[in-house]
């Protein structure tokens, strides 16, 4: 469905679970000491940041999401999983989801490399999960033609990785393959803690402030918002006062009666039993490779 802005510019609208004007998405990206240990750097003292994850920032977050009544999608690199199986299982038993996010956070293009290492973190989540991983997050945004097939291969439904588009879309997958994957979008420019308090050193008040303005013009568009923080500390939102503001910010936008929170997971389902609803026209994008 689709309707024009006084602009003149064509929006793209669309039913969303529990029948509401707009979906929303909290995504909590675990990132704990896995990143310093890819980088060959001992998680200790200045690099200690990632180890708050499981200490504090996740634990801040299954309590604030049983609060608030939502359930959150949980990206887990496998390192992580590896080190803490019982807060993986908890993050479970508190009926959340758990979702691939690399082996020690690759922030790098991993080449050959790759599938070896999507199947490692696959094959951690598994038995603490008791079901494979559905959905994977690129670690670091690298991403090709051999990510969407080693993705399909092992089962995966949705990736969300890419940056171009506002609204979930079906994936541009490899041609040897059946492709059934849905991407859904994450904006790591004005809806990703990272930049805000690893680049511009933003108060949190001052980010509260510019997280209510995004919602309420994705809410003016009938759209999907999808939030993704970090539970580390430092640049992460692990803090007691940076967690206080995305439980502002959810109760915001639970008091406007437009939104349904959802998982990715639910979410992938609901667009790929619509699938239709959210074709994208790859030949008329002429997009070189496979990006997704």
């Amino acid at each position: 469905m689709s309707g024009r802005l006084d602009s003149g510019i064509t929006t793209r609208t669309h039913e969303w679970p529990g029948g509401k004007r707009c979906v929303a998405v909290l995504t909590v990206d675990f990132d704990g000491d896995c990143r310093e240990v890819g980088r060959k750097e001992t998680p200790l003292g200045k690099n200690s940041h990632g180890r708050y994850s499981a200490k504090c920032g996740v634990p801040r977050y299954l309590d604030l999401c049983d609060e608030l009544g939502i359930k959150a999608t949980y990206f887990v690199p496998g390192y992580d999983a590896e080190k803490h199986p019982d807060l993986v299982r908890e993050i479970i038993a508190r009926g959340h989801e758990i979702a691939a996010h690399g082996y020690v956070h690759e922030g790098w293009d991993p080449g050959e490399q790759e599938p070896a290492l999507l199947k490692k973190s696959h094959d951690i989540l598994t038995p603490l999960m008791g079901k494979p991983p559905r959905g994977w997050r690129s670690p670091g945004g690298s991403k090709t033609e051999v990510t969407m097939r080693t993705l399909i291969d092992l089962g995966y439904v949705y990736d969300s990785s890419e940056k171009d588009y506002d609204l979930p879309f079906t994936a541009h997958g490899p041609a040897d393959r059946e492709n059934k994957l849905i991407t859904l979008p994450n904006n790591v420019s004005s809806l990703d803690d990272y930049p805000f308090y690893r680049v511009s050193y933003t108060p949190p008040s001052e980010v509260l402030a510019h997280w209510k303005e995004e919602w309420e013009a994705i809410r003016a568009e009938n759209g999907f918002f999808d939030l993704t923080v970090h539970p580390r500390v430092g640049y992460g939102s692990g803090s007691p006062a940076r967690v206080g503001i995305i439980r502002d910010l959810v109760k915001h936008m639970q008091d406007s009666g437009d939104v349904t929170f959802v998982t990715l997971e639910e979410l992938a389902d609901w667009c790929i039993a619509r699938r239709d609803a959210f074709a994208r026209d790859w030949e008329q994008e002429n997009i070189g490779g496979t990006h997704g």
